[in-house]
This record gives structure tokens, C-alpha cells and sequence, in this order.
């Protein structure tokens, strides 16, 4: 079956995924539920958004879907089993979601250094100039300013008197 994913969302109470989906062939909007089980406030995010996605009754429907996307929804549910407000949760998704450009990465064990890698990488995605964007120059030069004060740095002075 060949549907087209238009909206997807969580419900709380029963927990369940749901996902509003055109059929391609009839033109038809429908809805999907999907309930969610066997998930607490102590689940891992990641895990149950990549069963619900392979999982075989809704793989079809949830093709379009994002696992990242889903692995948000799950989010907002465990926020609200563990009964955070909806701004709190949305809070520490932001959070959770961007960099701090002050953040020692050497400091980070190696599944959020993972993590945090895989944000950059995203961001890099979104912000890179194909050649097929409308915007897209092929060589630029830039011009840097010669009139300022060219700043030194200390630990180059030393090795330019050693050779």
C-alpha cells in the first residue's frame, strides 16, 4: 500500500503514535493508531521509535516519518509520565538538540560525543550549498580588510626564531 504521510503526533493517554496519512491510490485521508506499549519513563527513546519504525504492521505507514521525528515524540511522552509540562520537555529537546559552542566534546563519553556528532553532521546537511540551489556561486573570492592591526599569537613568535 503506497500512502503519503501528512501529520504525525502523540497521544497521551492511551499512549499511542498517530499518524494522519493520504492513500495514494484513492486520494483519501485516513488516520493511523498505533499504540505504543511496554514503554515507561525510564525507556530508551531511540530504541522505541526504531521498533515502532520496523515494526511490520506499520513499517509501510511510517516510511516517510523521520526516525528522528518519532524519537521526539517519544520524548514528549516520557516527559509527561514523568509529569513534566509540555514547555519543560520542549525545553530540554532544545537543549538536548543543540550545541554549546563552550563544551569541552573531550570531556563526553563516547555515546554522547555520538550524539553530538550526529547534530553537527545534521546541521552541516541543512546549511550546505548544492550546485542545484538557486543561491549557489561556484567561485568566490573574498576580499579581507589589510588596514587593521594584524594580531599575533604567542605561540608562533617562538618557532619563527628556531628556524
Amino acid at each position: 500500500m503506497m500512502c503519503i504521510a501528512k501529520k504525525c503526533g502523540i497521544r497521551f493517554q492511551p499512549p499511542a503514535v498517530i499518524l494522519i496519512y493520504e492513500n495514494e491510490i484513492k486520494g483519501k485521508s485516513r488516520q493511523r493508531i498505533m499504540p505504543v506499549r511496554n514503554f515507561s519513563k525510564v525507556s530508551d527513546c531511540t530504541r522505541a521509535a526504531e521498533q515502532l519504525k520496523n515494526n511490520p504492521r506499520h513499517k509501510s505507514y511510517l516510511k516517510q516519518v523521520s526516525l528522528k521525528q518519532l524519537e521526539k515524540l517519544f520524548v514528549f511522552l516520557q516527559g509527561y509520565l514523568r509529569g513534566q509540562s509540555l514547555a519543560e520537555t520542549m525545553e530540554q529537546i532544545r537543549q538536548e538538540t543543540t550545541i554549546d559552542p563552550e563544551e569541552d566534546l573531550n570531556k563526553l563519553d563516547d555515546k554522547e560525543l555520538a550524539k553530538r556528532k550526529s547534530i553537527m553532521d545534521e546541521l552541516f546537511e541543512k546549511n550546505q550549498m548544492k550546485k542545484d540551489d538557486p543561491n549557489f556561486v561556484y567561485d568566490i573570492e573574498v576580499e579581507f580588510p589589510q588596514n587593521e592591526q594584524l594580531l599575533s599569537c604567542g605561540w608562533d613568535t617562538e618557532s619563527a626564531d628556531e628556524f
